[in-house]
């Protein structure tokens, strides 16, 4: 390197360093906001009741699961007051469990048993305002997945497929209440 050139800062860091400052600057001003903090829902509302999800499938508890778990994610996350009767609620979180099937995706090659799992949920999902009927939030065909490892061993078995539904049940609960917020 020349000694004319010790000292220097080159063209290209200053023009990166400028471009980096106007982003922050443009991103502040333009209604840029971190996902997950908005509240797009009318003010009025400070109720949400989350009753028991229709299920049309054979698995038990996933109707209770489900909004067990919204209601959850609704306090930690929002500033809503969560009650048990709709007819006390500004608005009404309604499910319906559409489906659910399980199937082996990986298996043991000593015993050819099932080794892991996954299960499929199909749920329709809809907010609605008690004073008017209107539609605040819906998501009528919302799937979800979780995967679970079944032990190969029957000494060491343990029924995987209840905290796998516990998981996709956070999972959705985290899905909806953040959709809810930012009104996807």
């Amino acid at each position: 390197m020349s000694s004319r050139a010790e000292g220097r800062v080159p063209v290209a860091a200053v023009a990166v360093a400028a471009l980096a400052g106007l982003l922050a600057a443009l991103a502040g001003g333009c209604g840029y906001r971190v996902s997950g903090h908005g509240d797009l829902l009318p003010k009025r509302i400070k109720t949400i009741a989350v009753p028991a999800f229709t299920n049309a499938t054979t698995r038990y508890r996933l109707s209770q699961l489900l909004p067990a778990a919204i209601t959850r994610e609704l306090l930690s996350r929002t500033r809503y007051e969560v009650v048990a009767d709709p007819n006390q609620a500004e608005a009404v979180l309604s499910g319906v469990v559409i489906s659910y099937s399980a199937g082996a995706t990986t298996f043991d090659p000593k015993t050819s048993r099932a080794s892991a799992a996954q299960v499929y949920v199909h749920l329709k999902i809809t907010l609605t305002d008690r004073a008017n009927g209107a539609v605040l939030f819906s998501r009528p065909d919302l799937e979800v997945r979780e995967h679970y490892e079944i032990s190969t061993d029957q000494r060491a078995y343990f029924e995987e497929s209840d905290a796998a539904m516990e998981r996709l049940s956070r999972d959705v609960a985290r899905t909806v209440v953040s959709a809810i917020l930012e009104n996807f």
